[in-house]
């Protein structure tokens, strides 16, 4: 029985130490990635360094065929592979948008291209790209009841706005879906449905890059999207660096590696310092051993906490009006500034009002006399902790130098006994 179970206690080991090494399955041979890379050619790209695969860690990425340098350049996607309001404009959606008043957004514009060329399937020239994106997200928009019931307070508020404002944005605009009915092969309510355009606004504002576009006579708000097929494949990372841009004499979008990528490896990028909860409500995802996440401290427990304090209305006002009820932040280095700010008001007594604007300010408004007085007792605390340190060093001397029967023969002092005498 022995050898066998030190033959299974070996292949645990084995298989343990298997799954903590990632592994990867090329995805180059899939029809949807050889028709993707097909449309992405025949539009000017061609990737060389980089291709499709699955990590046991992250799910899809882009594997690195060869060791990409620190300054080398990773991808460099053509303008003309680059989905933006442009391809919109100039598309058979394009009549309907220009004509459309109030003006839409650039995001809500691109959305329902997205919706309709799905809607085309294999007849869009855009199909190969759609048919590798992701049919569901986890992003809040996403969030059943039930999983919003269990988000912490502070995020749980951003999550509902979040899926209510996809819910607000498929509501009021109806009258222009309804207007596109020429365009499609079934009714309108059947094809621009909230679940659709739930789908087509997570892919934008989790797939797309920043690129900034002029703005259009045609189109309401700032226009900074840009899906770019191939290149959201690349997955982040918090501690890699890469420098991202649309280069405007070589019109493509392009991303230089500043911390190198080794053979056969996943090749990264950064979507911005953000935290996990960032991350969580932009992206969907979460990521391990995060240097910039944090944990939010909502208000609701401050108040629980401090709820004895008479006071404590008009601190929270005061709070409030000068936006200091926010972004209250505790890190794995300790409490965040605006924190301890917070805390430090929260503790002063009425009598101070006068003064809760210079804490905000970072200014002291402790009187020389309460100082003087808590000097005095600090000094006396170190001075005991200075004896106990003393103490307990020389008694692990002490045992150090005595085995345990002699700790435990040990006899009372002479002077102890003389006492036991006398009594």
């Amino acid at each position: 029985m022995m050898p066998g179970h030190r033959s299974g206690r070996a292949a645990r080991k084995r298989r343990k130490k298997q799954e903590s090494i990632t592994q990867s399955v090329s995805l180059s041979h899939q029809q949807q990635y050889v028709r993707l890379k097909t449309f992405l050619h025949q539009r000017g790209f061609t990737s060389v360094l980089l291709q499709p695969a699955r990590f046991t860690d992250t799910g899809r990425g882009l594997q690195a065929l060869k060791t990409i340098k620190s300054g080398e350049l990773i991808i460099s996607l053509p303008e003309s592979c680059l989905l933006t309001t442009s391809t919109v404009l100039n598309s058979y959606l394009g009549p309907y948008i220009k004509s459309w008043r109030p003006r839409i957004s650039p995001l809500l514009a691109l959305c329902v291209f997205l919706v309709c060329e799905r809607h085309r399937g294999e007849a869009s020239d855009w199909f190969p790209y759609i048919d590798v994106l992701p049919k569901t997200y986890t992003c809040p928009a996403y969030f059943s009841d039930d999983v919003m019931a269990v988000l912490p307070t502070s995020v749980q508020r951003k999550a509902l706005d979040q899926r209510e404002e996809v819910r607000g944005i498929h509501s009021s605009h109806l009258s222009l879906f309804r207007s596109l009915q020429p365009i499609l092969s079934q009714p309108v309510e059947e094809v621009l449905t909230y679940e659709a355009l739930r789908w087509a606004w997570c892919s934008v504002n989790t797939r797309s890059v920043f690129m900034s576009h002029p703005s259009s006579d045609f189109l309401f708000g700032r226009d900074v999207y840009a899906l770019a097929p191939f290149l959201d494949l690349l997955n982040h990372r918090p501690d890699v660096q890469v420098k991202a841009s649309f280069n405007e004499v070589s019109r493509c979008y392009e991303i230089r590696s500043v911390s190198g990528t080794l053979r056969y490896e996943q090749a990264f990028i950064n979507y911005d310092s953000h935290d996990s909860q960032r991350l969580m409500m932009e992206y969907g995802f979460v990521a391990s051993c995060n240097p910039n996440s944090v944990v939010y401290v909502d208000t609701d427990l401050l108040c629980d906490v401090l709820k004895a304090d008479r006071g404590l209305d008009q601190k929270m006002k005061f709070l409030r009006e000068n936006n200091f009820i926010n972004n209250l932040t505790v890190s794995s280095e300790g409490p965040s500034w605006r924190l301890l700010t917070a805390l430090r008001l929260m503790a002063l007594p009425q009598t101070l009002y006068p003064q809760w604007k210079a804490v905000l300010l970072g200014q002291r408004c402790v009187c020389p006399s309460l100082t003087e007085q808590l000097h005095v007792v600090e000094a006396l605390r170190q001075e005991e902790r200075c004896i106990l340190g003393n103490c307990l060093k020389a008694m692990e001397c002490s045992a150090e130098q005595q085995t345990p029967d002699e700790l435990l023969s040990r006899q009372p002092d002479d002077a102890d006994d003389n006492e036991d005498a006398v009594s």
